[in-house]
């Protein structure tokens, strides 16, 4: 699943990070069954990553760092972990990290990634399709970055399941696109891009529970597969409960 590839930049006068998870640089499979199995996705994202040389040092994406550098480590849920850039970062400070995707490819190779780093018992990496379910465990972090895919996904529940594993204290962190780099697999014109308040609401989160300490739409200067660069904009919500 599409994970860091597409970080976003900064409208302000910060630094240009650079995108990190690589895109699909061909376009969307075209879909004849409006709702395709777990196979058929984990085949296409499969398909995907095992044509890209496996990344050797995969780098976390720029709003992660920004959103999880003050916290002390715990434990965190990576959905869609990608080329495992974030993973591996996490794991690096302290963070105890179940990181799932629907693609074995993904998940072996940061498995792979995670033992040689000598950081095997802090990275359990499990190809999972997290339409179907996640794991009934505790969190203080669940990461979400470009949570994005061209098969059927309820991504509204998705996240609301993902929130309710989480502690007192823990945080939500979705990071989506707010634009179309050009080597995105969705190249549609007309593709409308949700805003971070667009997003939480349909999560129904109680304000007894739940405090919004992040919704905003920065830009930052990405760099795609190719090694061509782009201004991107990253639509960023973080939640943090509260009780």
């Amino acid at each position: 699943m599409e994970h860091s590839d597409a970080a976003p930049h900064r409208n302000d006068a910060a630094p240009h990070p650079t995108d990190t998870t690589p895109h699909p640089t061909d376009a969307a499979p075209h879909l004849t069954d409006p709702h395709p199995s777990g196979d058929d996705a984990a085949r296409y994202w499969d398909s995907m990553y095992a044509r890209r040389p496996a990344p050797t040092d995969p780098r976390p994406n720029t709003r992660l760092v920004e959103a999880v550098t003050p916290l002390p480590p715990g434990d965190a849920l990576d959905l869609g972990c990608g080329g495992g850039g974030d993973a591996l970062w996490l794991a690096d400070r302290g963070w105890r990290v179940t990181a799932l995707d629907v693609s074995a490819v993904a998940t072996s190779r940061l498995a792979r990634q995670a033992h040689a780093r000598g950081l095997g018992d802090r990275v359990t990496a499990t190809p999972q399709d997290i339409r179907a379910a996640l794991p009934d465990l505790r969190f203080d972090l669940v990461n979400a970055h470009y949570f994005h895919t061209p098969y059927e996904q309820d991504r509204t529940a998705v996240l609301r399941s993902a929130a309710e594993l989480l502690r007192p204290g823990g945080r939500l962190l979705v990071v989506d696109h707010g634009s179309t780099a050009p080597w995105s697999w969705n190249q549609d014109p007309d593709v409308r891009y949700p805003t971070p308040r667009e997003v939480v609401a349909p999560l129904r989160l109680s304000p007894t529970q739940w405090r919004v300490e992040r919704a905003d739409m920065p830009h930052r200067i990405a760099v795609g597969p190719d090694g061509r660069t782009a201004e991107v904009i990253d639509h960023v919500l973080l939640v943090r409960r509260i009780a």
